[in-house]
């Protein structure tokens, strides 16, 4: 079993920064992929950022070059650093790991990003 704690959301202008940070009950360092998702007001949850064990990560499409995910694998946290942030960021953020095929999902950090 993994626990999966969010924290570091919040109300932010646009063009400001936050970062987000997922809490792991385990130790992280065996775990292959660790994930951030979102899932905005009426829509789909999607993916935004992935990192395997090897420190190589994945973006979409619309955060490349503005957000960074990162593993503290000493402190069981995965990190999302997100700067110049859009209004069509505001979202609900989700850590996420599936190891062995079995999915553990956080309860979410709103972000609210104001025009």
């Amino acid at each position: 079993q993994v626990q999966l704690e969010e924290s570091g959301g919040g109300l932010v202008q646009a063009g400001g920064s936050l970062t987000l940070s997922c809490a792991a009950s385990v130790s992280i360092f065996g775990i292959s992929t660790m994930d951030w998702y979102r899932q905005a007001p009426g829509k789909q949850r999607e993916l935004v950022a992935s990192i395997t064990s090897g420190n190589i990560s994945k973006y979409a499409d619309s955060v490349k070059g503005r957000f960074t995910i990162s593993r503290d694998n000493p402190n069981n946290t995965l990190l999302l650093q997100m700067n110049s942030l859009k209004p069509e960021d505001t979202a609900v953020y989700f850590c996420h790991t599936a190891p062995y095929g079995i999915h553990f999902w956080g309860k979410g950090t709103l972000v609210t990003v104001s025009s």
